[in-house]
């Protein structure tokens, strides 16, 4: 009897929530969900009612197109030179350095206080969100509570993560720093043109003029200021690098991820490109080899870790040093990959572009990026064709397209 009354009790605090009528057309058991995620969850920490109805008023039912997005994220299901390819081109070089004499000022005021190199914080702007393009495209924009919920309720794997984002989020507007309207993002609640989790606002968010809270979404200085200040929160060294890009001695998969200092790399065989010497021997350094061990190698230092507090990947705080040196107007990378039969290089990816744009398949930028964009144009080219319509990308079908031209 006491259990069939806590069930009636329930369904009775269902009932009578003021967010009832946003339910009538939606997932009742995701209508359940929200309100024990209330009771349980969010009521316990302090959340109020009133807070927690402002929030939740616009999340009416699970988002779908969230769980596809989750399922295909780039740093794990990317080849490395891929991954790098799209994210060090020299569209976001260029743009880099625009962006760093347009900026000069604020980068200089966020050098100065928080010690983090204003190419690092460019670098994590362009892969963040390509330098504040991505907020212009509302079709890859979501209501950030909507995505959390969905996958609290749906997405066993990132469930935890989720519930733990939503009560940030709470705790955000709750407190007044944010209004329930802007708390727009990604699939996975990012926010702003350096793409904070609710989480890391709460925890990093600065406002660099001072003027009250941090606006990520808007101000480019807040959002970069937050950027560094996270970096800097977590350790990050000032005025030393993130790595070194290395060759082998030709056993380098036995040193795979072990740590030495760069004296003792020295001495195994492990150079720097180009001739160059390490500046701190003394200093310790694990090896990176993220294409295997008969491609290029890097020995990565402190910094290399503080960038990973960013994205726990190895591909990422990879992309953004090697970005990041890019802007600065160091060279890149000297060694070339060893890439698998097939596979295409950033030149070949940037005049399968042109083809498919030549033949009307493609309308996107020409910038070696073969995102979704490309990938749709190569699918419909393969449709045409007779061709498995795969979307991927490499010398066959560049062939074909070439041949096309004729």
């Amino acid at each position: 009897m006491p259990r069939f009354s806590a069930c009636l009790l329930a369904l009775f605090i269902l009932l009578c929530s003021p967010l009832l009528s946003t339910w009538s057309h939606a997932d009742q058991g995701f209508a359940s969900w929200v309100e024990n995620f209330y009771q349980q969850e969010a009521r316990p920490v302090g959340i109020s009612r009133q807070t927690f109805d402002s929030v939740f008023s616009r999340v009416t039912a699970p988002e779908p197109v969230v769980l596809k997005k989750a399922k295909y994220q780039p740093e794990f299901t990317t080849e490395i030179w891929d991954y790098l390819d799209m994210r060090l081109t020299p569209l976001a070089v260029s743009r880099g350095q625009k962006m760093a004499r347009k900026y000069s000022h604020t980068l200089q005021k966020i050098e100065t206080q928080f010690g983090v190199s204003r190419f690092v914080v460019l670098a994590i702007w362009s892969m963040e969100s390509n330098y504040g393009a991505v907020l212009s495209n509302k079709s890859r924009l979501h209501y950030v509570p909507t995505a959390l919920a969905t996958l609290a309720y749906q997405d066993k794997r990132r469930a935890r993560f989720a519930r733990k984002q939503l009560i940030a989020v709470l705790q955000m507007v709750q407190a007044g720093e944010v209004q329930p309207q802007q708390l727009v993002g990604s699939w996975a609640g990012a926010m702003g043109h350096t793409q904070f989790i609710p989480s890391s606002y709460r925890a990093y968010a600065v406002s660099l003029d001072k003027r009250g809270g941090s606006d990520i979404w808007n101000s480019v200085p807040d959002a970069l200021a937050s950027a560094a200040n996270l970096l800097h929160k977590n350790g990050w060294q000032t005025g030393r690098t993130w790595g070194y890009e290395v060759m082998s001695p030709g056993n380098g998969e036995l040193y795979r991820d072990k740590s030495m200092a760069l004296g003792e790399w020295s001495q195994k065989g492990f150079r720097r490109s180009a001739h160059r010497q390490f500046p701190h021997l003394e200093e310790r350094a694990f090896l990176k080899l993220p294409g295997g061990g008969n491609n290029p190698g890097f020995l990565v230092i402190k910094n290399f870790s503080v960038l990973k507090r960013y994205n726990n990947s190895d591909y990422y705080a990879l992309a953004v040093g090697l970005l990041a040196d890019r802007i600065a107007g160091f060279r890149g990378m000297q060694q070339k990959w060893i890439l698998p039969l097939g596979a295409l290089s950033l030149e070949e990816r940037y005049e399968s572009q042109r083809l498919l744009r030549s033949h009307g398949y493609y309308a996107g930028t020409i910038d070696g990026n073969l995102g979704r964009g490309s990938r749709d144009a190569i699918r419909r080219f393969q449709q045409v064709r007779g061709l498995k319509d795969t979307g991927i990308a490499n010398k066959d079908i560049l062939t074909l397209l070439r041949k096309a031209r004729k």
